[in-house]
């Protein structure tokens, strides 16, 4: 079974929390995540 990981890149949106201390890590509205169809990992 394949998964794709990385199928689009999200312009323009609000990052609502992030790590500092961790690169790369953001907190999305599940609303917009669901609409993009973005799963959480």
């Amino acid at each position: 079974m394949f998964l794709t990981m990385m199928k689009s890149k999200v312009h323009r949106a609000t990052v609502t929390q992030a790590e500092l201390n961790y690169v790369g890590s953001l907190t999305l509205d599940l609303d917009l995540m669901e609409a993009a169809e973005i799963l959480p990992y």
